[in-house]
This record gives structure tokens, C-alpha cells and sequence, in this order.
């Protein structure tokens, strides 16, 4: 049998059928229903918006609800609706970019280990082991104070700690579909090791890693928040979820939505990527 025909014919069951029925499960529908929204509301609707989240005006200062201010002002006069959708654009940015590197590289990292095994599997897995140790939001709190505040400290500490869930995930997939008859036969056809992991390992392991990455992005953009709340996150005059919320907290005896409202977007935001990520898991154990 040639490489070839062993590439066509000896590939890992199609998956289609699986993912034509994905949107039959509640959590997944649900949970991209409100995450669009959550987009829609941060990506467009700033667009129609006439004041940007920096205008000040000292004569509405910490005004309530109204017709001209949906959610009132805060303390600066400034409306507490268009910083709300700016900080939750600038929260979504920062939470996909930190994200992006750990998916990629500890990708890699795992697939490569768990396929290959000896002094690699050795050597990732040590590091993995040494960054496990220690807890991860104080890792990456640490990792800021060291690199710099703002979204480039926040990118970067995310790229050194978290990564490594992404290796041990995929690793321990790739343990198993390495053994896998349709791998063996593979490789008895011919293929090299490139075009193995490419069309029959890597395929059938990143799903794992796809997953979790909802759960991720919750987990940094949580980060992002208490970095901001704590004054280490992004910088202003850049709106942030966290830095609204600890701006707020001064008033939040009279002016409540000042912190509150924040928080729901941040509670709803997580709500919607946790229930896509349920239901990413409900199709995998489906197929």
C-alpha cells in the first residue's frame, strides 16, 4: 500500500455527523446564543454610540439612569454604557490574545511528547511539573510585577504559565491515539512522521485543547479583571471591566451600578464561554 492511499483510506473515522448535531444540546446553543450577543453588543454597537468612553462631563457627574444615560454616569461624567461595551471589547481582546500562544505552543509541546516519548516527554513534562507547583493566579500575578503592567505584561505572563494545561491535556490524548490501530496502519503504509501527526494524530488530540480553551479564556479574562481591580491590569484611560469595578466601589451606597453592573457583564460573559465549553465536551462524548 503507498503512502498515498494510506493517507485516503486509513484515516480516523469522520466526525461530521457529530458536528451536524452539536446544536442540538442545550448548553452549546445557549451559551453561543448569549456569547454573540456579548459580541454584537461590544464589537458593533459602539459604533452607533456618539461619545467615546472617555468623554467627560463635569455637569452629569455621578448621575443615575436616564433617557440620555442608560446606566448612568460615574465620577468623571462619563457614560457608564459606552465603557461598559468599550472595556468589554478591550477584556475580550486581551482574554483571546493571552489564550492564543498557551493553545498553540502547549499544543505542540503535548502532541510532540506524547508522540515521540524519551528525553522530550521527560524534559516538557519536568517543566510542566515545576509551574504546576505553584498557584496559578499568584504565578501569573508574580509574572506581571516582573514583566510590566498592562496588556503586554498580561499577554506575556499568560504565555509563560499557561501553557502548560494545553501540554499535560494533549499529551495524555496523544498517549492514547498513538497506539491506535488506524495510527499503526498508517505508519505501516508508509507515512512519515510530518503527515502522521498532521492528518491522524493532531486531529484527533487538539479537540481536547479546543475545549478547555473556553474554559481558559473565562479563567483569564477573571484574571484580567482582578489585575485590573488590583491596579496591575490595563492601564487608563483604557476601560476595564476590573478597573470600572474598583472605580465604582467608592459610591456603591448610592451608586451601586457603578460596580454592580460590571460585574454581571463579567458573570455573564463567563457564563456564556463555560456553557459553550459544556456543551463542546457533551458532542465529543456524544460521537
Amino acid at each position: 500500500m503507498s503512502a498515498i492511499s494510506a493517507d485516503l483510506e486509513l484515516r480516523a473515522p469522520s466526525k461530521q455527523s457529530r458536528w451536524s448535531r452539536a446544536w442540538r444540546y442545550p448548553s452549546l446553543t445557549i451559551g453561543a446564543t448569549l456569547f454573540i450577543v456579548i459580541l454584537i453588543a461590544v464589537l458593533i454597537v459602539p459604533l452607533f454610540l456618539s461619545a467615546g468612553p472617555d468623554t467627560q462631563d463635569l455637569t452629569a457627574i455621578l448621575q443615575g439612569p436616564s433617557i440620555h444615560h442608560l446606566l448612568g454616569t460615574d465620577e468623571l461624567g462619563r457614560d457608564e454604557l459606552t465603557r461598559l461595551l468599550y472595556a468589554g471589547r478591550t477584556d475580550l481582546k486581551v482574554g483571546v490574545l493571552a489564550v492564543l500562544f498557551p493553545f498553540c505552543f502547549g499544543t505542540a509541546m503535548g502532541v510532540l511528547a506524547g508522540f515521540y516519548g524519551g528525553w522530550l516527554d521527560w524534559v516538557v513534562m519536568r517543566i510542566v511539573d515545576v509551574l504546576v507547583a505553584f498557584p496559578f493566579y499568584v504565578l501569573v500575578i508574580a509574572l506581571v510585577f516582573v514583566v510590566g503592567t498592562g496588556t503586554r505584561g498580561i499577554i506575556i505572563a499568560f504565555a509563560i504559565a499557561d501553557w502548560v494545561v494545553y501540554a499535560r491535556t494533549v499529551r495524555s490524548a496523544t498517549l492514547v491515539v498513538r497506539e491506535a490501530e488506524y495510527v499503526a496502519a498508517a505508519r505501516v503504509g508508509g507515512l512519515g512522521d510530518i503527515r502522521l501527526l498532521a492528518r491522524h494524530v493532531l486531529p484527533n488530540v487538539v479537540t481536547q485543547a479546543i475545549v478547555y480553551v473556553m474554559t481558559d479564556v473565562v479563567l483569564v479574562i477573571v484574571a484580567v479583571v482582578t489585575l485590573g481591580y488590583l491596579g496591575l491590569g490595563v492601564q487608563p484611560p483604557t476601560p476595564d471591566w476590573g478597573a470600572m469595578i474598583n472605580d465604582g466601589q467608592s459610591f456603591i451606597t448610592t451608586q451601586w451600578w457603578l460596580s454592580t453592573i460590571p460585574g454581571i457583564a463579567v458573570v455573564l460573559t463567563g457564563l456564556s464561554l463555560s456553557l459553550i465549553g459544556d456543551g463542546l465536551a457533551d458532542v465529543l462524548r456524544a460521537g
